[in-house]
């Protein structure tokens, strides 16, 4: 389960290291710094508003998925010749 929620409270209304909040939650510091650049790029300050109540659509807003992605599809070769 994503703890997106409770990364960006324990950094803002807490003020702890990105270490910390890893150690308390028992996640990875990459994982928390991750959620961190996320949550920056998206310009979400806190406290997050009402409408990012739901988990998934805060999940939504911070890892959006790709829009286009480009499928190439190739023929593979005849092995057998």
């Amino acid at each position: 389960m994503r703890q997106i929620r409770e990364v960006l409270r324990l950094r803002h209304s807490s003020g702890l290291s990105q270490h910390e909040i890893a150690r308390s939650l028992r996640m990875s510091q990459g994982a928390v710094s991750e959620y961190l650049a996320a949550a920056q790029r998206a310009g979400r300050p806190w406290p997050l508003s009402q409408e990012l109540d739901d988990d998934v659509k805060l999940e939504a807003l911070l890892f959006p998925s790709p829009a286009n992605v480009l499928v190439i599809s190739r023929t593979l070769p005849d092995w057998a010749a």
